[in-house]
C-alpha cells in the first residue's frame, strides 16, 4: 500500500505575514539582547577597573606625598601637593572618559585658573564633585573632614597640599583667609556635605562667616549629575547604570560682604532657582 504524503500546511496571506513578522520580531529581540548583555559586562568591568585606577593612583601619590610633607618646605611642599593631587584626579577622569563610564564637559571651569583670591562653592549632589573640580584648578585649597588626614589614600596628599581641616572652627576660618589671600582658590560647600533633597540641602551659616573672612568674591558653580552614584549613602563600590553624566557650568558671582544670615538666604535662594528639583538623578 503505498505512502500518502502528509500534506504541507495552507496559510492564507495574512497568516503567512503574521508568521513572517512573528519571526522577524523573534530574531529582532534576539539580536537586540545580545548587545544590551554584552554592553552590561563591558561597563561592568570599566567600572570596577576605573575604580581601581582611581584607587592606585591615590594611593601612590599619598604615600610619598607623606614623606615629603616631612622633608620639604611649606612653600615648595604645598604647591607640589595641590598639583600631585589635580594631575592624579585629572589622570583618572581621563581613564572614565576613555572607558566610556563618565561623559562630563568640564571647560567652563578653566576661565577660573588664572584668577587669583576666589571661594569656589558649588553645590554637592555627589562625592565626585571635589574630583571633577579639582581636576581643572592647580591651586585650590579644600576645607576637608579631619577624618581624612589619617586615610591611607588620601592622607598624605591632604597634608602636602595644605588643605584645612574643619575641626577646629577658628583656625580653619584664619587658615582659609590666609590662602585666598595668598592667591589661592578656596573650594568649599555651602551645603557642608552631600545633598539629601534636590536641589540643595540648607546652606550653612559657617560657610558665610569663613566667606566673609577671605574678603573675596564667592564664585558659584552649579552641578548636575544624572545618576546616584556617590550620592549620600551610596557605597563606592556599588555599579550605577552608566555612562555617569555630569554638567558642570559657572554660575553667578556674589560678593559676601553684608549680614551672614542674608548672604546665606540670597545664596541658597540662587542654587534653587538655577538648578531643576532632579538635579542629583
Amino acid at each position: 500500500m503505498p505512502l500518502r504524503r502528509k500534506a504541507a500546511p495552507i496559510y492564507s496571506v495574512g497568516e503567512n505575514e503574521a508568521r513572517m513578522q512573528t519571526s522577524g520580531a523573534h530574531q529582532a529581540a534576539v539580536t537586540t539582547d545580545r548587545p544590551n548583555w554584552l554592553l552590561e559586562v563591558y561597563y561592568s568591568l570599566a567600572f570596577y577597573f576605573c575604580v581601581l585606577v582611581f584607587g592606585l593612583s591615590c594611593l601612590i601619590w599619598s604615600l610619598p606625598a607623606g614623606l615629603l610633607y616631612r622633608l620639604l618646605p611649606r612653600r615648595w611642599g604645598e604647591p607640589l601637593g595641590q598639583f600631585g593631587i589635580m594631575a592624579g584626579f585629572r589622570w583618572s577622569l581621563f581613564v572614565m572618559r576613555a572607558t566610556g563610564v563618565l561623559r562630563a564637559d568640564l571647560s567652563a571651569l578653566d576661565r577660573l585658573r588664572e584668577q587669583d583670591g576666589l571661594v569656589i562653592a558649588p553645590n554637592h549632589p555627589t562625592m565626585m564633585d571635589a574630583v571633577l573640580l579639582i581636576s581643572r584648578l592647580p591651586r585650590v585649597v579644600c576645607i576637608t573632614k579631619a577624618t581624612l588626614w589619617d586615610n591611607w589614600f588620601l592622607g598624605g596628599g591632604i597634608r602636602l597640599a595644605s588643605y584645612i581641616r574643619n575641626d577646629v572652627p577658628l583656625p580653619m576660618i584664619r587658615r582659609a583667609g590666609l590662602a585666598v589671600q595668598g592667591g589661592r582658590h578656596l573650594l568649599i560647600f555651602p551645603e557642608g556635605s552631600r545633598t539629601r533633597t534636590p536641589p540643595v540641602d540648607t546652606f550653612h551659616r559657617s560657610f558665610a562667616v569663613i566667606a566673609r573672612a577671605t574678603r573675596a568674591p564667592v564664585q558659584t558653580v552649579l552641578i548636575e549629575a544624572d545618576s546616584p552614584y556617590l550620592s549620600k549613602a551610596w557605597p563606592l563600590l556599588r555599579r550605577p547604570p552608566l555612562p555617569l553624566v555630569f554638567r558642570v557650568r559657572l554660575g553667578e558671582r556674589f560678593d559676601p560682604a553684608g549680614d551672614a544670615d542674608g548672604f546665606v538666604a540670597r545664596l541658597e535662594s540662587y542654587f534653587r532657582a538655577e538648578l531643576p528639583a532632579t538635579a542629583r538623578r
